[in-house]
């Protein structure tokens, strides 16, 4: 029974769905569905809400939700590991944060983030092969040319995650 004299009622509850439309790593914000990969998750979500628990359906896009937000969390680890060993030890999450209200510092930066975004993702294992390319990371990487530091971001990503061909993995001692 809740009472609607307390404020601390609906508070699991508010954690819980709060939880659920969390669909990066940030709480409260309502800027994820903006764009379309995040709309793709969001309309997972959506589905799998309507389905019943005990169903397979349910069971599989449960899966897959968990399993695009792991890698998402990868990616973005990766991402916020590179930033680090750059120096940007204190402004790693920062960089890596993107929201609606976000902007290209510089329209003329537009075309190299793509080209440094798409040379990351032909040349490196930064993503994984599966992933398709967030415009959330445009936006990371347009932050980089404006701190003069995306250079020193595609060589680190060069080193730190080599392009493998496929099948070939690095084993314990390579790390």
């Amino acid at each position: 029974l809740c009472s609607n004299n307390n404020p601390y009622a609906s508070f699991g509850a508010t954690l819980a769905r709060d939880e659920e439309q969390n669909l990066w790593s940030t709480p409260h914000d309502v800027t994820h569905t903006e764009a379309d990969d995040d709309r793709v998750l969001y309309n997972m979500i959506v589905v799998r809400n309507q389905l019943d628990k005990d169903s397979e359906e349910w069971q599989k896009l449960n899966y897959d939700i968990y399993t695009l937000r792991q890698t998402r969390k990868e990616v973005r680890s990766r991402w916020k590991h590179i930033l680090e060993d750059l120096g940007f030890q204190k402004e790693a999450d920062s960089l890596l944060s993107v929201t609606k209200l976000s902007i290209i510092s510089d329209s003329q930066n537009m075309g190299k983030a793509r080209d440094i975004l798409l040379k990351l993702c032909e040349e490196t294992n930064i993503f994984p092969t599966s992933w398709e390319l967030s415009e959330r990371y445009l936006f990371v990487v347009d932050r980089l040319i404006a701190l003069d530091a995306a250079d020193e971001f595609f060589k680190m990503a060069s080193m730190v995650y080599p392009k493998r061909p496929s099948g070939e993995r690095l084993d314990d001692g390579q790390k």
